[in-house]
C-alpha cells in the first residue's frame, strides 16, 4: 500500500462516517449525488470566514437536514435566528437555480465545536486568514503549531505549506511538525485538512494533520454515549 493515504478516506467505517448519507435507487442516485456535491462547494465558499469545521448532509424520502458544525455558531445563526432562516432560503433558491430537486422539508442544525484547536479545518482557516493579512508565515506557523499542541488531547501536529511564500519568485514547500502523526495506524484519530489562502500573486497551499490520540472501542462507546 502506498504511503499517501487521505487520512479521512483511510479511516472510513472503522473511525468515520460519510459526510453524506442517503439510500436511493439506481435512477435517483446520480441526481442526489450531483445535488449533494454542488450544494456542498455552494455553502464551502458561501461560509468562508465563518469557521466552519465541517458540513454533513441526512437525506428521506421527504426531508434534507444540513449539520453544519462551527466554533463560532453565533455569526451563522444570528440575532434571533435571522441569520439560519436566510441561510435555508438561499440554500432553497440555489438548487431552484441548479435544477437540484427541493425537498419537501429543508432542516438545519448548527452545532458548535467546543475545541477549535483541535480542529484541523479551524486551524487551517485561521492560518489562511492570517497569511491573508499578510503576517509572517513562519511565526503564523509556528504560533499555530504551539497553540494546537497546547490543546488537552492533541499528541502531534504537522502543518505544511506550499507556494510562493513571502512573495517569492520560487514556489517552496515549508513544514513545521511537533509530536507524532501516525498515518498508517487505523484507530489512531487524525483529523486532516486542506485550505488555500488567497494572495494576490497566487494561492498558498495549507495542510494541516492534528493527532488526537488513538482510538478504542470503549472510547468510541464513550463519545456515542
Amino acid at each position: 500500500m502506498s504511503k499517501v493515504v487521505h487520512p479521512y478516506a483511510h479511516r472510513l467505517v472503522i473511525l468515520r462516517d460519510w459526510k453524506s448519507r442517503w439510500f436511493a435507487s439506481p435512477k435517483k442516485y446520480r441526481e442526489y449525488l450531483k445535488g449533494d456535491v454542488l450544494v456542498r462547494d455552494y455553502l464551502e465558499k458561501k461560509m468562508r470566514g465563518q469557521y466552519v469545521s465541517s458540513i454533513e448532509m441526512e437525506r428521506s424520502p421527504k426531508s434534507t437536514r444540513f449539520i453544519i458544525r462551527t466554533s463560532r455558531p453565533g455569526m451563522v445563526i444570528g440575532r434571533s435566528g435571522e441569520g439560519s432562516t436566510k441561510l435555508k432560503q438561499e440554500i432553497v433558491t440555489f438548487m431552484k437555480k441548479k435544477g437540484i430537486p427541493v425537498p419537501e422539508e429543508l432542516k438545519l442544525d448548527i452545532i458548535e465545536v467546543t475545541n477549535p484547536d483541535a480542529d484541523a479545518h479551524i486551524v487551517a482557516y485561521g492560518i489562511a486568514e492570517a497569511l491573508e493579512k499578510r503576517l509572517p508565515f513562519r511565526r503564523v506557523m509556528k504560533q499555530a503549531v504551539e497553540r494546537v499542541i497546547a490543546t488537552r488531547g492533541v499528541e502531534g501536529v504537522k502543518i505544511l505549506l506550499s507556494g510562493r511564500l513571502g512573495g517569492a519568485e520560487i514556489a517552496r514547500v515549508e513544514e513545521q511538525k511537533r509530536g507524532s502523526i501516525p498515518l498508517q495506524t487505523f484507530r489512531a484519530d487524525v483529523d486532516y485538512t486542506r485550505e488555500k489562502a488567497h494572495m494576490t500573486y497566487g494561492d498558498i497551499g495549507i495542510k494541516v494533520w492534528i493527532y488526537r490520540g488513538e482510538i478504542f472501542n470503549e472510547k468510541k462507546e464513550e463519545i456515542k454515549k
